[in-house]
C-alpha cells in the first residue's frame, strides 16, 4: 500500500508541475521523503541503458532514445534531463504501474556524474556508456580523476561498459589492475573511437593538456594525435595503457557537409558540431548492443534532431543568430563553441555572457576562464566581440591576455544593453551567442527565435 500510495503522490506532483511548468525534480523529492526506498521496490525492464560523462550525456541519452523508439521499442527515458537522484526517481515513477511495474522495454537514463554511486544503488543498468571525463565545475567536482574514482565505485561486473577509446582516463574503466599493477582487461567492454582525419592535430591545441601524463602509471604519455581536448590516439611506454581497438570507429569527417562514417556507414548531422560525432558514436555503440540493425541505426541517426534549446537559431534586427549553449565551468564545452565559430569563413560577430556561474550552487570561482581557449576568436571574420553579465571585468581581464585585439571586445554590464548594441548595428553580420543554461534565457528571451535544431554537448 505504502508503494502504491507513493507512486500515486509522485504522479500527480509531476501533472501538477509540468502543468505549472515546473521542474522534475520535486516530486521525486518528496516519493523520497515518503519511502526512502521506494526506488528498490520497483520492478525493472531487463534493460536499462546509463549514460554518464562529464560531456555529452544529454545528446547521448537522447539520441539513444530516439533511434530505440523508432525501432519499436517501449523506451522510459528522462527527457528533461534531470539526472540526479530525485529527478531519475520522478521519471520512474511515473512511468509506472500502481504495482510499481516500470512500463517500458527499455530505460534510458542520463546520470550526473558526481552521483552516479547514489543513483546506482537503487537503478542498475545492464549497460553502462561513460562518454568521457574532463575538467568540469571545479567547485563541485573538483579534477577529473576524483570524478572518475567516484564512478568507478559504481562499475561492478554485471554490467557492459561502452567506452571512449579515446580518452586517456575513461578507457582505463575497461581494465582492472592484476599483479605487478598489470592492465587486465575486463569482461564485457566495447569501445568507440574517432579515428585520426583532417581536423585531427599533432599537439593539444587547449590550454592546458590533463593527460599529458598517464592516468595509470603517471609515465610521460606518448600522443599519435589529438581529435578534441585530451581525446585521441595514445600509448604509454610503461604500463602499455593505450587507445584500444574500437567495436565502433567514426572516419572521414567533413564538418562542411555535416557528416562522417560510422562503420563504414553514412551519417548526416543537422549541424556541423565535431564534438557531436563522439555523441553520435556512443549511442551508435549502445543502439546496436541493443540489437538493432547499423544500417537503421544509420538512418535514424540522419534524421535526428535534438530539441532541447541548446543550439537556437534566432534573428535579432537585420542579424541572424545561433545559440551555442555551452557549459560555464567547462573549458571543454567552450573551446569547442569557439571552434565552431572559428571554422566560419562569413563575417561574424560574438556575445558570451556570464552572469551566473551554476544554477545548482552558488559559485563566484571564474577561474576556469582561464582555461579556455579564447584566442579561438582571434579570426578576421570575427568583428566584434560583446561581452556581458555580473562577470564581464572578469571575462575583460582574461580576453586581454589573450592575441584579441582590444578594439574587438565591447563590454556592457547588462545583457540588454548588449541588445540594443546589436539591435542599433546597421551590417547584418551573423550573431553567436555563447552562454549557458543559466544565462541562456537573458538573451534569448528578447529575440525572434525562428527555429531550434542540433545537438547538444
Amino acid at each position: 500500500m505504502r508503494k502504491a500510495i507513493t507512486i500515486l503522490v509522485c504522479k500527480l506532483a509531476y501533472l501538477v508541475g509540468r502543468l505549472l511548468g515546473a521542474g522534475s525534480v520535486l516530486p521525486g523529492k518528496i516519493a523520497l521523503k515518503l519511502y526512502p526506498d521506494i526506488l528498490s521496490k520497483i520492478k525493472y525492464p531487463k534493460r536499462i541503458i546509463g549514460v554518464t560523462g562529464s560531456n555529452g550525456k544529454t545528446s547521448t541519452a537522447a539520441m539513444i532514445a530516439y533511434i530505440l523508439d523508432k525501432y519499436g521499442m517501449r523506451v522510459v527515458y528522462n527527457r528533461e534531463g534531470s539526472n540526479m537522484t530525485a529527478g531519475i526517481c520522478t521519471m520512474l515513477l511515473s512511468n509506472c504501474d500502481v504495482k510499481g511495474r516500470v512500463q517500458g522495454d527499455v530505460i534510458v537514463v542520463e546520470i550526473d556524474e558526481r552521483y552516479a554511486p547514489i543513483s546506482l544503488k537503487y537503478i542498475r543498468p545492464t549497460h553502462f556508456v561513460v562518454t568521457n571525463l574532463y575538467r568540469d565545475q571545479l567547485t563541485r567536482n573538483g579534477h577529473s580523476e576524483l570524478i572518475y574514482n567516484i564512478i568507478k565505485d559504481a562499475i561492478t561486473d554485471d554490467k557492459v561498459l561502452i567506452l571512449n577509446a579515446d580518452d586517456p582516463l575513461t578507457s582505463l574503466y575497461g581494465f582492472v589492475k592484476g599483479e605487478g599493477g598489470a592492465l587486465i582487461p575486463r569482461d564485457n567492454t566495447v569501445f568507440f573511437s574517432l579515428e585520426k582525419n583532417k581536423y585531427s592535430t599533432d599537439e593539444c591545441v587547449g590550454t592546458y593538456d590533463d593527460m599529458r601524463y598517464c592516468p595509470n602509471c603517471k609515465a610521460r604519455l606518448h600522443r599519435e594525435y589529438f581529435n578534441m581536448a585530451s581525446l585521441g590516439g595514445f600509448e604509454c611506454p610503461n604500463c602499455g595503457h593505450k587507445t584500444q581497438g574500437a567495436k565502433y570507429l567514426a572516419s572521414s569527417p567533413d564538418l562542411e557537409a555535416q557528416e562522417f562514417n560510422i562503420n563504414g556507414r553514412k551519417i548526416k548531422m543537422s549541424f556541423g558540431g565535431y564534438y557531436f560525432i563522439y555523441n553520435f558514436l556512443a549511442a551508435y555503440s549502445a543502439c546496436e548492443l541493443m540489437g538493432v540493425p547499423e544500417d537503421f541505426i544509420a538512418e535514424a541517426m540522419s534524421e535526428f534532431v535534438l530539441r532541447t534549446g541548446r543550439i537556437v537559431r534566432f534573428t535579432q534586427g537585420r542579424h541572424k543568430g545561433l545559440l551555442l549553449l555551452s557549459k560555464h565551468e567547462n573549458s571543454v564545452s567552450y573551446d569547442q563553441s569557439l571552434a565552431y565559430v572559428a571554422r566560419q569563413n562569413k563575417t561574424c560577430d560574438v556575445v558570451i555572457i556570464v552572469d551566473e556561474i551554476s544554477r545548482k550552487y552558488y559559485t563566484a570561482d571564474t577561474s576556469w576562464l582561464w582555461d579556455v581557449n579564447f584566442e579561438l576568436l582571434n579570426a578576421p571574420h570575427v568583428e566584434k566581440i560583446y561581452i556581458a553579465g555580473k562577470y564581464c571585468h572578469d571575462l575583460a581581464v582574461r580576453m586581454g591576455y589573450s592575441t584579441i585585439p582590444r578594439e574587438k571586445i565591447i563590454m556592457r554590464r547588462e545583457v540588454e544593453e548588449i541588445l540594443g548594441c546589436i539591435h542599433s548595428d546597421k551590417g547584418d553580420n551573423d550573431i553567436y551567442v555563447i552562454t549557458c543554461f543559466t544565462d541562456k534565457e537573458k538573451f534569448m528571451s528578447a529575440v525572434d527565435v525562428s527555429r531550434e535544431d542540433g545537438r547538444a554537448r
